[in-house]
């Protein structure tokens, strides 16, 4: 199934049903009155993050969404039936935005949250409505109002425990390739990957993580360069980053120093996530070369630099197993910060 994180898409309300003007006919009763019943209400859209779903590669192909259209009223004060609502099912993580592509109108981020985008119309009053002591049979009967039109963009952001991050062809997909049953595509040449792909990282009995492979970084992707600003917004939902640099390359904190300003320029506190780095495919590079390069850029950067290799396997079971342990750590401040909030909220 092809990966698409983001939409284009149209949605409308139903309208609601007009009333009915009627009047009550039966033998004997020559004053039968007005029974005109109302319209129904028109149907609702709504949207749904749902579990199972991965891709907004449905509304690739049908773009047009529509609730029905309630029912019209009828004599002996029968109402109309309620126009059918309709669900959108999107994949968690999914934020609706407005047709500026800026303004956020919902933000899907917990599996069964349900938003209302557009409300169907009220049915119209039937004649039955109007009648009163100085207006005994009154002639009219209200139409049913329009539903909601609106333009939409659906956009995914993928919710990964952990996200690869680096240069084209530093080794991203070969290192998921290592550590999970995911296969995206590795080839010898820049921008092999063009879509995020997802792994499940297995640590132990009952222990995994969600690792995310992001599509290679360039200068000036925060400003749309390469594939630029549409899957920087992926490493939003990420807990941590796992930086992988290239070890045969040959300036690896330049390589370095280019991604951290690129995360940095696009913001939303993602220079701020906890960050991992290693040198990647030291099988190339003999073992003093491999430790000279790792203690130089040590020193540039400031951090502890790992080594490994996704094609030979050294040092990856190692680097996951921290990635894990980072992610526990992680976990248990946010559950600590949750509970201190609710301890603040609460009163006696």
């Amino acid at each position: 199934m092809k990966f698409l994180d983001q939409a284009k898409i149209y949605i409308r309300s139903g309208n609601g049903g007009a009333g009915a003007v009627s009047f009550r006919r039966e033998k004997f009763i020559p004053f039968g009155g007005p029974d005109g019943g109302d319209g129904g209400k028109g149907g609702d859209v709504w949207i749904e993050a749902a579990d199972g779903l991965n891709t907004l590669i449905d509304y690739r192909y049908q773009q047009h969404y529509s609730g029905k259209t309630g029912g019209h009223g009828m004599g002996q004060n029968r109402h109309g039936a309620d126009g059918e609502s309709l669900t959108l099912r999107v994949p968690t993580g999914t934020q609706v935005l407005d047709e500026d592509k800026e303004t956020v109108i919902a933000d899907l981020d917990k599996a069964g949250m349900r938003v209302l985008l557009a409300k169907g119309g009220n049915g119209g009053f039937g004649n039955a409505y109007f009648k009163s002591s100085v207006n005994q049979a009154p002639r009219h009967a209200n139409p049913g109002l329009e539903g909601e039109e609106r333009t939409l963009w659906l956009r995914l952001k993928l919710i990964a425990d952990a996200g690869l991050v680096g240069l084209p062809n530093a080794g991203k997909s070969t290192f998921l390739r290592s550590v999970s049953s995911a296969t995206p595509k590795v080839a010898d040449y820049p921008f092999t990957t063009l879509h995020p792909h997802l792994g499940v990282v297995t640590i132990g009995e009952g222990e995994r993580f969600v690792m995310a492979d992001l599509p290679g970084l360039i200068e000036g992707a925060a400003d749309g360069a390469g594939l630029g600003t549409r899957f920087l917004g992926h490493i939003e939902r990420c807990v941590a980053l796992v930086h992988l640099i290239d070890a045969t390359q040959e300036s690896a904190t330049e390589a370095y120093r280019t991604v951290r300003h690129e995360l940095e320029a696009y913001g939303d506190e993602v220079a701020n996530k906890p960050e991992i780095v290693a040198l990647n495919k030291v099988d190339a590079l003999t073992p003093a070369e491999a430790n000279r390069k790792r203690a130089a850029l040590s020193r540039a950067i400031g951090k502890e630099v790992r080594l490994v290799s996704g094609v030979s396997g050294a040092g990856v079971r190692e680097l996951v197993n921290e990635i894990a342990l980072m992610l526990r750590d992680r976990r248990g401040e946010e559950a600590a910060e949750a509970e201190a909030d609710e301890r603040s909220d609460w009163t006696p």
